[in-house]
């Protein structure tokens, strides 16, 4: 988002600050704003006379209460007007942010019950799993299934073993995509969970598994050099000939032993 789209995010966002103190008012927050971004999704005409700069804002405040009040909670509600009422530099803005905000409040609802670090762990640990088990990818972005069957599939799954707040957004990173493939999809629910506390995510890249000592050291050198709180997802790759990669959003420190070769090679070739 761009432009008036992220300053009337940045507004939204801190409306839900003030609204996600309590756990279960937390989780009702994301769930019924998940069920609005399918809402949106499955009807353009309404996402864009809700993004409409040119009608009178109280018409589309209006149109919210019209459509919500009584199916959704209050600090539900709250928040679609507050979206409804702003400018959006273009109407799959308002359907983005609304996603947005219902990962940052199911993160809410894990940071209250002491579960976020198991929430980013759970959400990068699925997503690598994912990715090696192509019948199990299929399964969950093929259209042929009906979403009931995948959220069955997931609760077989994972019912029991991960935190419900991760649970929830790795269902709905799966029956609703929105047109992204489910690791792109895990990736960016983990990216914002880490934003709830202002943390980073280092996807890290080595050869061989990191000690305790070794995992403690790059995150506070890597604390050191953002100022932020850093979350590792640690990857062993064995393409990885020796050193590490460090990707931090489009940042990549690179300091593999593969990287170096075939930069040498470059050198040899020119």
């Amino acid at each position: 988002m761009r432009g008036a789209s992220r300053v009337a995010f940045a507004e939204a966002r801190d409306r839900l600050a003030g609204a996600v103190s309590d756990r279960d008012v937390a989780a009702t927050i994301g769930d019924e704003l998940f069920a609005v971004v399918g809402l949106l999704d499955q009807e353009p005409a309404l996402r864009r006379a809700l993004a409409d700069s040119t009608a009178a804002r109280s018409a589309r405040t209006g149109l919210v209460r019209d459509l919500f009040a009584g199916r959704v909670s209050p600090a539900t509600l709250d928040l679609l007007t507050v979206l409804a009422g702003a400018h959006w530099s273009v109407p799959r803005d308002i359907a983005d942010a609304a996603e947005e905000l219902a990962v940052l409040a199911t993160a809410a609802s894990a940071d209250s019950a002491d579960q976020l670090d198991d929430v980013e762990d759970e959400l990068f640990r699925f997503g690598r799993i994912a990715a090696g088990e192509p019948e199990l990818i299929t399964a969950l972005s093929s259209p042929r299934y009906p979403d009931d069957q995948k959220r069955g599939l997931l609760n077989a799954l994972l019912a029991g073993k991960v935190a419900p707040a991760a649970l929830r957004l790795i269902t709905q990173a799966a029956i609703n995509p929105r047109g992204r493939n489910l690791e792109a999809n895990l990736a960016d629910y983990a990216r914002l969970v880490a934003e709830w506390r202002q943390r980073l995510i280092a996807v890290v890249r080595v050869a061989t598994p990191l000690d305790d000592r070794q995992r403690e050291r790059l995150t506070a050198a890597l604390t050191a050099i953002y100022d932020r709180g850093i979350q590792l997802n640690v990857i062993v790759d064995p393409q990885v000939v020796g050193g590490m990669s460090v990707q931090i959003g489009d940042e990549l420190i690179d300091g593999t032993l593969s990287s170096r070769l075939a930069a040498l090679r470059r050198r040899w070739a020119a």
